[in-house]
């Protein structure tokens, strides 16, 4: 078959990758002269692991990624440091942290020579025949993937876009310029509308990020100074976090997620993937894994030979997991981000009484993929 891939994100270029080791003929557009996500972190769980292997790129990013956080005390503290719940080993123990540039550069590694057209936007029949047009020109093809974000323009040329949500916080992201001693521990400290998150990274440096329920388009002259501000004066090594960043390397942008999904991810021979199909909150850090296991299930089910009962059972299948796993994701974000001192009060107190054991049998749930 010949696939055209919209997008160069994790979703489009994990479906590329998979396809074009098929014997697929793949090509992969991206608007982008410079697709790589410069500055970030990622972690990713076993279902993220488990769908990679199953179209042959667990290896590949296994060793590109970093079991570190598996070995450390990981869960919810306070700012003070006080733990309100720890998550049994069982339930972290295939987590895995890396840069995201690091895997788009494997994933980018794994795609044959000339597959992946920079710079170039591709837009899609709206009816949804595989067809896109490139600089006026257009191009036939057997199946188009659109895997081309929260605010996908093919989303929106399908009739399928039912608009997107501000989740009612920000998010300030920072990788350190050289090593901190976590001190054997990570995870997330909740505070009164603020989070703030450390996790390790391959080469000793730590990924962070911080939340704050705020109105959606302020800005600071300096991110770092703002970050600084509000999360300074919480527990270790969460200073030491923010100094140990570059001021111009922290990023800021404000959280939105699909008001509501697609009724469909397929049209015709067009099919929706990762943000495109279910952009999620960040709060149950499944965004990359889902869109991974939209990969590898659409791979996997192309391999039976029949394209239209292939998207059909795509749809049936892909819809049912993210939908439950979005709107989870969307509550966990309103429990977390509480600003209110009574309902962030109640928040700590039920995370105190929780036993762990109920927190790792949920997380090992959300984990469960299995390939069709």
């Amino acid at each position: 078959m010949r696939v055209a891939v919209i997008g160069a994100g994790i979703g489009g270029l994990t479906v590329a990758a998979g396809l074009s080791a098929d014997g697929h003929e793949v090509v992969v557009y991206e608007r982008r002269d410079e697709p790589g996500a410069v500055g970030a972190g990622l972690t990713l769980f076993g279902n993220a692991f488990g769908a990679l292997a199953a179209i042959g790129l667990g290896d590949t990013v296994r060793q590109a990624s970093s079991d570190a956080i598996a070995r450390m005390r990981a869960g919810q503290r306070t700012p003070s440091g006080d733990w309100l719940v720890s998550m049994p080993s069982s339930a972290v123990s295939t987590l895995r942290s890396l840069h995201r540039a690091e895997l788009h550069r494997v994933l980018v590694a794994a795609l044959p020579t000339g597959s992946l057209r920079l710079g170039q936007r591709a837009e899609i029949s709206g009816d949804g025949r595989p067809v896109v047009t490139v600089a006026d020109r257009e191009q036939g093809f057997d199946l188009v993937v659109a895997a081309d974000g929260l605010r996908s323009e093919a989303r929106a040329h399908l009739g399928l876009d039912r608009g997107v949500r501000y989740a009612g916080y920000t998010a300030w992201r920072g990788i350190t310029a050289s090593g901190v001693d976590v001190q054997g521990e990570a995870g997330e400290t909740w505070g009164r509308g603020r989070i703030f998150g450390i996790v390790p990274l391959p080469d000793d440096r730590v990924y962070w990020f911080a939340t704050e329920s705020s109105p959606a388009g302020r800005r600071a002259d300096d991110e770092q100074a703002a970050v600084r501000e509000r999360f300074g004066h919480w527990h270790a090594p969460i200073r030491a976090c923010i100094d140990a960043t570059p001021a111009d390397a922290v990023l800021r942008h404000d959280i939105f997620d699909l008001a509501r999904l697609p009724v469909a991810f397929t049209k015709g021979r067009t099919v929706l993937l990762g943000d495109a199909a279910h952009g999620m909150t960040p709060n149950l850090g499944q965004g990359a894994g889902q869109a991974i296991e939209d990969a590898a299930t659409l791979t996997l089910l192309l391999r039976r030979g029949d394209p239209d009962a292939a998207l059909s059972r795509y749809d049936d299948l892909r819809t049912k997991r993210t939908r439950a796993i979005w709107r989870r994701s969307r509550q966990m974000g309103k429990v977390a981000q509480a600003s209110l001192p009574l309902a962030a009060g109640v928040r700590d107190a039920l995370l105190r009484a929780t036993p762990p054991a109920i927190m790792g049998r949920a997380t090992r749930r959300l984990q469960r993929w299995t390939a069709p």
